[in-house]
């Protein structure tokens, strides 16, 4: 790998969890972030009740990306060599919180009615 493009990351990203959940994961992210716009051009505001049980989900969001992660990769925490190996797994942390305080504010916002 001599060259990071983005063709080489879709091709590494397949290898390791398989072309057919990667590429569903994509469209379920698609998906949750075009639902996240509606909802948002919807409602024209934030509603700072849901987004704070969005931000109480995250350190599950967070947790959960990371195993999710380690059950694909057949890896452990002790598997971790160096900084860089630190660095990716805040990020996919960071990246699972986030994905899943969007979810729970999407799904609040989609599935109750507004007062």
């Amino acid at each position: 790998m001599e060259q990071l493009t983005p063709e080489t990351m879709i091709a590494v990203f397949e290898e390791i969890f398989g072309r057919t959940l990667f590429w569903s994961m994509v469209a379920a992210a698609i998906a949750v972030t075009l639902a996240y716009l509606y909802v948002l051009i919807r409602d024209r505001e934030m509603s700072m009740r849901k987004f704070l049980l969005a931000q109480l989900s995250m350190p599950v969001g967070a947790v959960a990306a990371v195993v999710f992660v380690q059950v694909m990769t057949d890896s452990s925490l002790r598997d971790i060599g160096g900084p860089i190996d630190v660095i990716v797994l805040l990020g996919v942390a960071l990246l699972g919180a986030v994905g899943i305080a969007i979810l729970v504010y999407t799904a609040q916002s989609l599935f109750r009615r507004p007062h």
